[in-house]
């Protein structure tokens, strides 16, 4: 038990200060090459902080533990569209854009129903893999074109912008987030380790620890990330890690699990996936109220994700 605790102190130092590192080299590296933060948040930012949780899933299938692969990326969802969403918006109400509204959630929707109708049918193999990273795939290439015309049509801008910051990009930023990466991916498994044997210390089934304990361990690095986004002012960054986040891991995660090693569908895991397509469709509707995530909604998603965790345990 000591061992353990010293691996979660460890996780959180590894997990804040690679999130810092992420946020602060990744929106000096988007200045550099007239990339928004919305678009940063969305890829880089987001593939970072889901690092940890294919990590997880990707060795849990291996080892024939298809509960915690499943239930690991559908908790780790919910927690931050729920815990870390709300939190957020609690902090402070989070203004959005149409670019969220009309393209990232919708989409992140589409995605995860689409996975609940694959669960249903026990299809999560490798052909539903390859669909998975063919739709990533697609997602990335549009907001990198996307991306590259606004900032043609904003050079102007940007260039005033660049030399106002003084936004220079040197070699000690990439090894920034290289090593923020490295921290947040070592902060994650030192985290589920540690979390994992407390858990199974007090007879916690692997379904449970993979929605709850483990889930939260591996999304720390995105609420230490929105944290840091936060205090930075980087709100589109931090909307956008946590809808590409939840992208990334349904299409990237899952899918490429899915295609290295066909998951079974546990029938525990298609009320989570309910669950989870109705929280994206929630967040969907908060998104278009008055163009913010307000406090009460933010309390609402708080509300919703830990209710999710008292029905776990309990149940």
């Amino acid at each position: 038990m000591l061992s353990n605790t010293f691996f979660f102190l460890l996780s959180i130092f590894l997990l804040w200060f690679g999130a810092d590192w992420i946020v602060e080299s990744a929106s000096k590296i988007a200045k550099k090459y007239k990339v928004s933060d919305l678009v940063i948040g969305l890829t880089i930012v987001a593939f970072g902080t889901s690092a940890p949780e294919f990590l997880v899933t990707a060795t849990a299938a291996f080892k024939g533990l298809s509960d915690i692969s499943l239930s690991n990326v559908v908790g780790s969802n919910i927690f931050n569209l729920g815990f870390i969403l709300g939190l957020m918006a609690l902090i402070k109400p989070l203004p959005t854009n149409r670019s969220l509204a009309m393209r990232d959630t919708p989409l992140l929707l589409f995605t995860t129903a689409l996975i609940l109708g694959l669960a249903y049918f026990d299809m999560l193999d490798r052909s539903a893999g390859l669909m998975l990273l063919a739709i990533l795939g697609g997602y990335i290439a549009y907001l990198l074109v996307h991306s590259k015309r606004a900032a043609n049509a904003m050079a102007g801008i940007v260039q005033e912008e660049e030399e106002e910051e003084g936004s220079e990009v040197s070699t000690k930023d990439w090894i920034k987030l290289l090593a923020g990466f490295i921290g947040i991916a070592l902060g994650g498994e030192f985290m589920v380790d540690a979390a994992s044997e407390i858990a199974r210390h007090f007879g916690v089934s692997n379904w449970v620890i993979g929605m709850t304990i483990v889930a939260a361990g591996t999304s720390l690095p995105e609420l230490v990330t929105c944290l840091a986004a936060s205090l930075k002012g980087r709100n589109e960054m931090l909307l956008g890690n946590l809808i590409g986040s939840d992208f990334f891991n349904f299409a990237g995660v899952l899918g490429l699990t899915c295609l290295l090693r066909p998951l079974e569908v546990s029938p525990a895991a298609l009320p989570g996936l309910t669950v989870l397509v109705g929280m994206v469709a929630l967040v969907l509707f908060f998104i278009r109220t008055g163009w913010k995530v307000s406090r009460w909604e933010g309390a609402v998603l708080v509300c919703l994700s830990l209710g999710r965790w008292w029905f776990d345990f309990t149940s």
